[in-house]
């Protein structure tokens, strides 16, 4: 006796696939938050975190690259040590910090908007240098604006102030990771989505 079943996709197998690779780029940022390097301008080290918000916009698009921070910024807020230094929880979202962990989505959305020329999906090894390189410069933009603007307010400073202890001695060791985004996408490691 042979009985034929059909299954039922509750998700299709694409928007399964986009979820995986957000949830792939929410735990790579918490790894990311673990990778950290002395900064000579700065006592705060520098960690890989924006590299991966560069990342998450240019391979997933603007949706999911968006998408894949807010997992992040869920993961940490639920307590997964995901944060920089190993910190999980709500704090960090409220603290100093806040700014540029809740830029991260809007960075990543940016990034990818740019470099897809839109919310659809395009090859990124097809975007021109000058475009992905501009993309993330404008996301480095929204990441240190709102950084400053949330340092500012929670440290009860000046927007200068803030800007000149929370941002400038970052701002070179970025042009190293855009860098790196650049040879990471035009890699052969990198296929089209």
């Amino acid at each position: 006796m042979s009985t034929e079943t059909e299954g039922v996709d509750l998700v299709g197998d694409e928007m399964a696939g986009n979820l995986a690779r957000a949830a792939l780029f929410a735990a790579l940022m918490g790894a990311f938050a673990y990778v950290s390097f002395p900064n000579p301008l700065s006592t705060v080290p520098v960690t890989l975190q924006v590299l991966g918000v560069f990342l998450a916009g240019i391979l997933l698009g603007p949706i999911w690259g968006a998408a894949a921070m807010v997992l992040y910024l869920a993961a940490g807020a639920v307590g997964a040590p995901v944060f920089a230094g190993g910190t999980g929880g709500i704090g960090p979202l409220l603290g100093f910090t806040a700014g540029y962990l809740w830029s991260y989505p809007l960075a990543a959305a940016l990034v990818g908007g740019v470099v897809h020329r839109g919310l659809s999906l395009r090859d990124p090894k097809a975007a021109s240098l000058v475009r992905l390189v501009g993309a993330m410069v404008l996301g480095t933009v929204v990441i240190y604006a709102l950084g400053t603007v949330g340092f500012a307010l929670v440290q009860n400073v000046g927007l200068y102030e803030a800007f000149l202890a929370s941002a400038v001695a970052f701002i070179p060791i970025e042009a190293i990771k855009i860098a790196a985004a650049v040879g990471i996408v035009r890699s052969d490691a990198v296929t089209a989505a």
